[in-house]
């Protein structure tokens, strides 16, 4: 710190901001959050970098760890186009993501609205249930649905690998969390109005409660979409194969083409990022609990 006196005679004092400690020991702090975010950016980028870069060069310079681009970028895409029927794998993985995205939203909103607006006696019991089945790994279950389902002739069907997600008990609890924040203002001037309670869902809830549905679309979507151990129990011909089980075929093969895999791992990932860029937004709020 250093003192100077002025021609008016008043005392000025000048501190040097590189010798304040304080301002030393943010600066140091803030860079460090910046490596610190920048490591763990390079860790979860990386893979995705690793399979583009894969996609373009050929299977024994993948095997050595070339990391930089290639030229064999379409010939791994005609291998890939014929190697695998690429349009019917997309169009089963499609079907099934949509379909179970517009069910566990029907079933599991509904849920999740229903134990929230509606009081009983048994209610916080019966959810108290609920998440303790989430504590069940899901290793425990497949035999007993297995068995179900064979009972039910569903193996081998779409149907077998929907159902059970129908009901999704982390939906069902995401909605319920949500629907906390729902003015009940609305609810009472709705009924004022004379509307009953499928039509304040509705046309008042579903409005309201938009950014939830966005982020559940997504939820749901990914793990629809990537699903793999189900599927590989309970569907058995190659015409009802999914991407996911595709992929890991591939990768099982007796001499793999890596340069092919990276190409499928590609397609595979670009529903996912598409629905998750095109939703973004409404993502964040949503799982902030934004209610507007």
């Amino acid at each position: 710190m250093t003192t100077t006196e002025t021609s008016a005679g008043v005392v000025r004092r000048s501190t040097t901001s590189a010798m304040n400690p304080h301002i030393l020991f943010r600066s140091l702090q803030r860079a460090l959050l910046y490596i610190a975010l920048s490591i763990a950016a390079f860790i979860s980028i990386f893979p995705f970098y690793w399979m583009v870069v894969g996609s373009t060069n050929t299977s024994p310079d993948i095997a050595h760890g070339k990391a930089s681009p290639g030229s064999y970028l379409f010939q791994n895409v005609a291998a890939f186009f014929a190697t695998v029927d690429v349009p019917r794998m997309f169009w089963n993985s499609a079907l099934l993501a949509l379909v179970g995205v517009a069910l566990t939203l029907i079933v599991s909103s509904l849920a999740g609205y229903g134990f929230e607006m509606f009081k009983s006696r048994f209610r916080d019991r019966i959810f108290g249930f609920l998440l303790l089945m989430l504590s069940i790994p899901f290793a425990a279950l497949m035999v007993p649905l297995f068995i179900m389902m064979s009972n039910l002739k569903l193996i081998n069907t779409f149907t077998a690998v929907l159902l059970p997600g129908i009901a999704s008990i982390f939906i069902i609890f995401y909605f319920r969390q949500a629907t906390k924040a729902f003015p009940g203002e609305l609810r009472d001037a709705a009924r004022i109005d004379g509307l009953n309670e499928w039509q304040i869902f509705v046309y008042v809830y579903l409005p309201v409660m938009r950014s939830t549905y966005a982020a559940a679309i997504i939820i749901i979507f990914m793990a629809n979409w990537n699903s793999y151990l189900w599927p590989l129990i309970i569907l058995i011909t190659e015409e009802n194969k999914t991407v996911t089980l595709i992929v890991s075929a591939l990768s099982y093969a007796y001499v793999p083409d890596y340069g092919v895999i990276m190409i499928s791992a590609v397609f595979a990932t670009l529903p996912t990022v598409l629905i998750f860029f095109l939703l973004q937004r409404r993502f964040v709020e949503g799982m902030l609990g934004s209610v507007k």
